[in-house]
């Protein structure tokens, strides 16, 4: 969504009610005006919920208001919850939704763990099996080895709050050294994903290549039952390739989701490093906001 779009959903949902609506329009305050390039660069999704902000000197300075201004405008967002304010520790990204069991944004990497340690979820791994075998030509393929190449393949269900959401299947490169079977295994059975262990033993993880597959499963299936699935449902299938460094291929993964098990978001935004400043588009009452922080007595 472009942000001029944010900015116009922002002002009808936070717009006056219909008798004001009747009375002319005021000019924003040079508060509104902070307090809306605010709204929009926190919608832009550079940020996420418990994201430290930069410090208030430098948001000021961004926007071109003065320290007075911008602190009325985050007490607006942080009435709203939009932000949280802490004491001796700065200003945080505040609430967001939570409509699934897990919340992924594809464009950033992350394990599902830390998605569900957010959500104030317990993983676990049930199910679990880890063999080495031929990856096959599939894998072999996603993964630049030939078909009759040995490599550690990992499946298991994976259960949040005792209720199963995804069946998943791994298989790692040969030239990675895992742990042995009883670490590795113990690492999985308390919820962590291959991926926290590749990061674990210190595999430079760069980023990952993610094909979004929309699929029927069937209660006869062995995924279906694994998941509880009653009749013919749609579901989720994430096929992902993890890379390291330079374009090297370190995993394959493809994960089934159950129905409510995963909510995926793509943000397409324009990127955004600082929200918009605000003295340009303000006139001389900005300039006056400006010139008041420097003015010597």
């Amino acid at each position: 969504m472009a942000p001029e779009e944010v900015a116009a959903r922002w002002r009808r949902s936070h717009g006056s009610n219909d008798a004001r609506a009747e009375q002319p329009q005021r000019r924003p305050s040079l508060v509104d005006s902070a307090e809306e390039a605010l709204h929009i660069w926190l919608a832009g999704g550079r940020y996420r919920q418990g994201d430290r902000l930069p410090p208030e000197h430098e948001v000021a300075t961004m926007l071109g208001v003065s320290r007075g201004t911008l602190r009325s405008a985050l007490r607006r967002l942080e009435e709203r919850g939009e932000i949280v304010r802490r004491q001796g520790s700065g200003t945080f990204v505040g609430r967001s939704g939570v409509p699934a069991a897990l919340g992924e944004r594809l464009e950033r990497l992350e394990p599902y763990s830390s998605l569900a340690e957010r959500r104030g979820l317990t993983l676990v791994s049930v199910d679990l099996n880890i063999e080495r075998r031929a990856v096959g030509a599939e894998v072999g393929e996603a993964l630049g080895l030939a078909p009759i190449a040995q490599a550690i393949a990992v499946s298991r269900t994976i259960v949040a709050n005792e209720a199963p959401v995804a069946v998943m299947f791994d298989v790692v490169h040969p030239k990675v050294s895992l742990p042995d079977d009883a670490q590795l295994r113990a690492a999985l059975e308390r919820g962590q994903m291959v991926l926290d262990v590749l990061i674990g033993l210190g595999v430079p993880v760069t980023y990952a290549r993610t094909r979004v597959i929309p699929s029927l499963l069937s209660p006869r299936e062995r995924a279906g039952k694994l998941l509880g699935v009653r009749r013919t449902t749609a579901v989720l299938e994430l096929e992902e390739l993890i890379y390291a460094g330079r374009d090297e291929r370190v995993a394959y993964s493809r994960d089934l989701f159950a129905p409510g098990g995963l909510d995926v978001a793509v943000t397409r935004s324009l990127e955004s490093t600082r929200p918009t400043p605000i003295a340009n588009s303000r006139g001389s009452r900005n300039s006056r906001d400006a010139g008041a922080r420097t003015r010597r007595p």
